[in-house]
Order: C-alpha cells, then sequence, then structure tokens
C-alpha cells in the first residue's frame, strides 16, 4: 500500500447564535442550533499523510509535535476516515493556525473542519459536503460550520445523522467584518469540550435552549434581510446569555477579563452613536465586534485605542473547507 496524501484549508467561524452544551457528547450532538460566519483568512492549513511505515499516528501543529489529549482527538476522527475507507494505515498530520489558537477564535472549528477534509480525501474517500460536516462535528461541534461557505447555520437534527451544517447565505450575501479584539492570546484554561460538558450544571442552560428557536429565528431573518439593528441586539443578547450559563455552572467558568468588558461598554456606546458595532464571545476573553464593511476601518482604529487590547484581527465573510 503507498502512502496517500491530502491537503486542505478551512476558515474560523464566528457563532452569532451560540452552541453551548450538548445533547449527546459523544457524538456532539448539540442542545440546540447555532449560526455562524466563515472568517476570511483566519485559517488552518492541514495536510493528512496515511503512510504504511508508521507505527503509530502523529500530529504536529505549527512546527512542534502534539501528544496525549490533542493527538487523541486528532485520532478519532482519523479512525472514523479509516473505518469509512476500510484502511488501516496511521498518519502524520501537519496542520498551521494562522491565528492564536484556543483562545476563543475557533481555532478547533478551523482545524477539525480540514481535518475531515483532508483525511478523509487521503483515505479515497469523496464525502459530500453533509458527510464533511457530520465528520468535522465528531471532532469539534462548531467545526460542523467551518464546512460549508459563507452564513451557515448547524441544524440541531434527531440525531447523527442529520445533524449537520448548511449554508443559509454566501459570503457575498452581506458585507459583514468581525474586528477581533485580542485582549488575551494566551491558550485558555478550560477549553470548549470540557466547558460543554458543564452547561447543564447551570439552572439558567434549560432557559436558554428552551428560547434557542426564537433567537435563530430573529438571527437568520436578520442576516437574509441585512437588518444590522435587530442582528446586533440578538447576537449581544445571545452571547451574554451563553457566558450567563458559563458563569454560574459547576465549576464556574469566567472567560471574560476587565478589558472584555470595557469593550462591551464602548462597543454599545459606539451604537447608540450611530456606528454599526455589536459584540459577541465565544469560549475565552477575544471580542468579536461585528461591524459593515465601509466601517470597518473606524471600528478596528476605535479598538486598538482601548486599553487591554494588545491586537486586532479583521476578517471579512468567507467561503468553505477547500482542498488545495
Amino acid at each position: 500500500m503507498s502512502t496517500k496524501t491530502a491537503t486542505s484549508v478551512a476558515c474560523a467561524n464566528i457563532a452569532f447564535i451560540k452552541y453551548w452544551g450538548n445533547r449527546d457528547n459523544a457524538l456532539r450532538l448539540p442542545s440546540n442550533g447555532s449560526i455562524s460566519m466563515n472568517l476570511d483568512g483566519l485559517f488552518t492549513h492541514t495536510t493528512v499523510s496515511f503512510q504504511p511505515s508508521l507505527p503509530f499516528d502523529e500530529l504536529i501543529i505549527n512546527g512542534h509535535e502534539v501528544a496525549g489529549k490533542g493527538l487523541t482527538r486528532i485520532s478519532h476522527i482519523l479512525d472514523l476516515a479509516r473505518e469509512m475507507a476500510g484502511i488501516k494505515m496511521n498518519a502524520e498530520v501537519m496542520s498551521e493556525n494562522n491565528f492564536p489558537s484556543g483562545a476563543g477564535i475557533a481555532s478547533s472549528a478551523s482545524a477539525f473542519a480540514a481535518l475531515a477534509l483532508a483525511s478523509s480525501k487521503a483515505a479515497g474517500l469523496d464525502l459530500n459536503e453533509a458527510e464533511l460536516s457530520r465528520l468535522a462535528r465528531r471532532g469539534s461541534g462548531s467545526a460542523s460550520r467551518s464546512i460549508p461557505s459563507g452564513f451557515v447555520e448547524w441544524q440541531m437534527g434527531t440525531g447523527d445523522n442529520d445533524c449537520v451544517a448548511v449554508s443559509i447565505a454566501p459570503p457575498e450575501h452581506w458585507a459583514l467584518v468581525d474586528c477581533v479584539a485580542i485582549v488575551s492570546a494566551q491558550h485558555k484554561k478550560t477549553g470548549s469540550t470540557e466547558g460543554h460538558a458543564l452547561a447543564w450544571t447551570s439552572p439558567l442552560q434549560a432557559a436558554r435552549v428552551a428560547d434557542a428557536t426564537r433567537r435563530l429565528d430573529i438571527c437568520r431573518n436578520a442576516i437574509l434581510q441585512k437588518d444590522f439593528e435587530v442582528f446586533a441586539n440578538i447576537i449581544e443578547h445571545d452571547s451574554d446569555m451563553m457566558h450567563s450559563v458559563m458563569m454560574t455552572s459547576t465549576p464556574p467558568l469566567m472567560y471574560w477579563q476587565s478589558a472584555t468588558i470595557e469593550v462591551f461598554h464602548q462597543v454599545r456606546e459606539w451604537r447608540a452613536g450611530g456606528l454599526p458595532a455589536a459584540y459577541t464571545v465565544d469560549a475565552g476573553a477575544n471580542v468579536h465586534v461585528i461591524t459593515l464593511k465601509e466601517y470597518a476601518g473606524e471600528v478596528e482604529k476605535r479598538l486598538r485605542e482601548l486599553p487591554g487590547v494588545s491586537n486586532v484581527l479583521v476578517a471579512g465573510a468567507g467561503g468553505g473547507a477547500k482542498l488545495v
């Protein structure tokens, strides 16, 4: 058997209606649906090479070999691809992010989306978008959303088969820009996988999940109608709800830092003053400030002037995962 190799890239995504908590941890079936936008230019580039001579799977991220939990998660996806393709070879996985990982910028989303595409292709499979989304989901729930293009909705479905993400609008549909205010590039102490397992220890999670369909409908319609004011209010509301669950879980998770909260206050003042800007925060301290393309320069400039903001990454709406 000869070596089989494939390379892919996938964008990180920012969730507007959040995924937090599972109804099935093993399959990563979410407690509620979610809506996101792929982030153009913030990506993971991954090469998977199945080699008959390798004694075990190898993982190299940004030039450093990774063992332990990180490798176990990668091997899980490789196992699923091997099983589907009927092959037995171990693989070398070389992955690079061009943005900070583990800091609330969806590095696991882009990583597992890229891995799903590269590993399935290298294994000789030709999976469609739904099948790729399902495979990526098994590594990281939010990775299912980095497979389709542009503005994406991850549907809860009834089980493993139909719990997939679909594009609700192409990247060019609405010129939104994400200005990511970096207040911490450090790897977070509690990763999302551990956090999801704590979601249901919060008494607020049931209320958050019960209300999810309403928020999804409002957000989806706001995107389709390009209504920034409605969009801004619902994404901030949804982000605050998720973090309320995190803060009231056992043990509590507090991802925010003082600079995070300062950005919230500023963004709301800017919007009240007529600058279209809205915040949302994933599981981390960094704040994604969403604005319209023509105001992105002004938003970036203002963010850079705030104390505690060390850098600002700027990304428009991006495409789906692709082979390179």
